[in-house]
């Protein structure tokens, strides 16, 4: 059967094809993967063997199979790829794709520095806390309290407040 398989690539001038096996071990992901990306009409095999139902790749969607990855590591969703792969995108369009991704990694970016942010600052107050110091010797109670304090040096005051009217 695989000779057949050989015959027949070689009687259609194909190029060498790579099984979906292949291709997938190539790029380090899953034949399902694959199957779902030919499922979703972006990456359809060159070739099915009618007897088998091996599907069989050229080189040239080797280079489709590293686009359509790289687009899916910037964000865009397989509906997105399968529209800018197949054509149905204006250069516009796909302009306007790339700026909105280009926003949400902006906007990821931002929040991810703002939390970095927030870690310095609350290391830098555990640092000088001299509460932190004997934070083991704390009650439960008193060790909430100084978490907040530590944590949320905003709102302490407001806490203080609950805080107060809570143990009144």
């Amino acid at each position: 059967m695989e000779q057949k398989t050989e015959d027949k690539r070689m009687e259609d001038g194909e190029d060498m094809l790579l099984k979906i096996g292949e291709v997938a071990d190539f790029f380090q992901i899953s034949v399902k993967a694959v199957r779902i990306y030919e499922k979703k009409g972006i990456i359809v095999p060159s070739y099915v063997d009618p007897e088998s139902g091996y599907r069989y790749y050229t080189p040239d969607q080797l280079h489709q199979l590293a686009a359509l990855l790289e687009l899916k590591a910037l964000g865009f969703s397989l509906d997105e790829i399968k529209d800018v792969m197949v054509g149905g995108s204006s250069k516009e369009t796909l302009y306007k794709a790339m700026q909105e991704k280009r926003r949400n990694w902006e906007n990821l970016m931002t929040m991810a520095q703002s939390k970095i942010d927030a870690i310095e600052s609350i290391s830098e107050r555990l640092v000088t806390s001299k509460d932190a110091e004997k934070l083991q010797e704390l009650t439960e109670e008193e060790r909430a309290w100084l978490l907040v304090k530590l944590v949320c040096v905003e709102n302490v005051q407001v806490q203080s407040v609950i805080n107060e009217a809570i143990w009144l």
